[in-house]
């Protein structure tokens, strides 16, 4: 795996070599500060719940924007030829820009620290809720990523990148709703029910630290992982 490395260090400075990070990273923590302040002051609790609410929702759309590029644009301008010829292996390769990605939605979320730290000043928050909240994020925001990176190295436009992988990550976001469960039968709801990843997020955010939903996440990371190794493959 030493080849994982220098990939990673290309694909997490190509995010600051543009000012597109600096516009994703500002537009992120304005949205979502707005909308969590916004709230917070008209009803009065000092609580992080609602904003760990809106995040997968706020992910739906940030994080296809980090994996938009990471395979079309490599495919678009014909360097992924050039590095399927250099000595990197396909998993390398593909843990290398899942692990860039990664770690600048993790540089994201750190960056919204300040928000416990307002309402802590302001009243006595459930910290074991926080951790939970930040613990599901990050795992949520993993399982996001792995599925556009898997759709990214589909095709070589980053707009059908992008909105494919809104869809797939919608659809499997729903599967666990309760609309979505009223209409299965019975055999069929426990199966959609863990599948969707709402129910996960929901149960790690209140600070359940459950091992089945950690399992779940690193499960559907994987095997999304897995999927763009084989599909990086077969096009070699």
């Amino acid at each position: 795996m030493k080849s994982t490395v220098p990939i990673f260090k290309r694909e997490f400075a190509s995010y600051f070599n543009s000012p597109i990070a600096f516009i994703y990273l500002t537009v992120f923590l304005a949205l979502s500060s707005w909308l969590f302040l916004k709230g917070f002051f008209l009803i009065s609790e000092a609580s992080m719940r609602a904003y760990f609410g809106m995040i997968p929702w706020i992910f739906l759309f940030f994080v296809p924007a980090i994996t938009m590029r990471l395979w079309a644009e490599e495919k678009k301008v014909g360097t992924m030829e050039l590095l399927m010829t250099l000595p990197v292996t396909d998993t390398e390769a593909v843990l290398g820009k899942f692990l860039a990605s990664f770690a600048f939605l993790i540089v994201s979320l750190a960056l919204s620290f300040v928000l416990p730290v307002v309402v802590a000043a302001l009243g006595d928050p459930d910290s074991g809720q926080i951790a939970g909240g930040y613990l599901g994020s990050v795992l949520l925001g993993g399982a996001y990523l792995a599925i556009g990176l898997f759709i990214s190295s589909l095709t070589e436009n980053q707009i059908v990148a992008f909105i494919v992988s809104i869809v797939a990550i919608f659809g499997l976001f729903i599967l666990g709703e309760d609309f979505v469960l009223f209409g299965l039968p019975d055999r069929l709801v426990p199966v959609f029910s863990f599948l969707g990843h709402g129910g996960h997020f929901d149960s790690v955010s209140r600070g359940v630290i459950d091992s089945r939903d950690i399992l779940y996440y690193v499960s559907v990371i994987g095997f999304f992982l897995y999927l763009n190794v084989k599909t990086i493959g077969a096009r070699k």
